[in-house]
């Protein structure tokens, strides 16, 4: 087993799917159809998160800190991003919100 440097910091990642013993056929059969409107959305929220991504880095680069609010807009697009992909390929059965909430 692989020894953890004690100098690094370990994030809180996870990562847990229920296996679903019962599906809805007729969402999953429209599925890719359903979630036309959270992909227009995530697009649009990945395009301006590459944009700030840019800035935030300018900004570290000055102060050496990464800037809260942007830290939290690009969580919570992986969120959604997460939750959408998840439905997609059919981890979950429940709709994803319009929401980067955790």
């Amino acid at each position: 087993m692989a020894q953890q440097n004690p100098d690094t910091k370990s994030y809180p990642i996870s990562f847990n799917a229920v296996y679903p013993e019962k599906m809805s056929r007729l969402t999953t059969f429209f599925r890719l159809l359903l979630v036309i409107p959270q992909y227009i959305v995530i697009g649009v929220l990945l395009w301006v998160n590459c944009i700030i991504t840019f800035i935030a880095w300018l900004v570290i680069i000055f102060t050496g800190k990464y800037p809260k609010g942007i830290y939290d807009f690009s969580a919570g697009v992986l969120r959604w991003y997460t939750r959408v992909f998840g439905y997609i390929f059919l981890l979950t059965d429940k709709y994803p919100p319009f929401s980067m909430d955790p």
